[in-house]
């Protein structure tokens, strides 16, 4: 089953994990304006192994503002404790999905943010999952 998961894990389907208004929430709650913000948040999938699935999520500049003026490094650190980010909800959701197709995460991390484009920024969401013996 694991070679659908990239059918699984759709626009639709990353837009309801992670919804688009997310970043306007998250910096109304770091900076008390959404204006601050300078990039959009999304969750894009990238890749998956047997053991592993990789999403992503992307940082993309917004008009006018400057993202490589942004401190996106720290920001695996940040997300991952954020309670407007929720990683464990998030993480939570995906199980609940993978769980109709007999597989379940594991632990996950965030790995460090790298740099696309001036315009685009990416931190790798990495989710160990297992696929119980029943399912084929």
């Amino acid at each position: 089953m694991t070679e659908a998961l990239g059918q699984i894990f759709n626009r639709d389907n990353l837009n309801m994990l992670f919804p688009a208004e997310r970043a306007d929430e998250f910096f109304d709650a770091l900076f008390g304006d959404v204006n601050e913000g300078a990039y959009n948040i999304g969750l894009a999938y990238k890749s998956h192994t047997q053991n592993e699935l990789c999403l992503e999520f992307h940082l993309t500049q917004r008009p006018g503002k400057c993202l490589a003026c942004n401190l996106t490094y720290g920001l695996p650190q940040v997300f991952s404790r954020h309670p407007v980010i929720n990683i464990k909800g998030l993480i939570n959701n995906i199980d609940n999905i993978l769980s109709n197709y007999g597989i379940k995460c594991g632990s996950w991390k965030l790995d460090f943010t790298r740099e696309i484009s001036r315009n685009l920024h990416v931190i790798p969401l990495i989710i160990s999952i297992n696929q119980s013996s029943a399912q084929s």
